[in-house]
């Protein structure tokens, strides 16, 4: 029983802690033509419906959708990021800083963690 527990108690102890580092950030209003344009030059996936216009990239100026802008009709624009990032603007908001993974400096620590040797 005990080799079952440990492994439960580590999943849910880092799944509680993961859900932790997603938030959602208002940008204020932006044009579709806006969005579009930063999308593109980002290196992202630019969609637009009758809901909204929206960007997604992963982050490093490919498509994916670790870094995700929309912006639905008639409301501000929210930026979906992880960790403690905190963009200002639709460029910064769908690439992360040079150097750092779209998940923040925890990432870094997270890894140092899960590096050679560690158990």
């Amino acid at each position: 029983m005990r080799s079952v527990a440990l492994p439960l108690i580590l999943i849910g102890a880092f799944g509680l802690n993961v859900s932790s580092y997603a938030r959602d950030v208002s940008l204020g209003k932006h044009t579709a033509e806006e969005v579009k344009s930063v999308c593109e030059k980002v290196g992202g996936r630019f969609s637009q419906d009758a809901t909204g216009h929206y960007c997604s990239t992963d982050c490093h100026g490919g498509p994916g959708t670790d870094c995700v802008v929309g912006c639905k009709t008639g409301q501000p624009c929210v930026a979906q990021v992880i960790g403690s990032r905190r963009p200002t603007n639709l460029a910064n908001a769908l690439q992360a800083p040079p150097g750092e993974s779209a998940l923040g400096p925890a990432a870094r620590g997270m890894a140092a963690m899960s590096g050679p040797g560690v158990r």
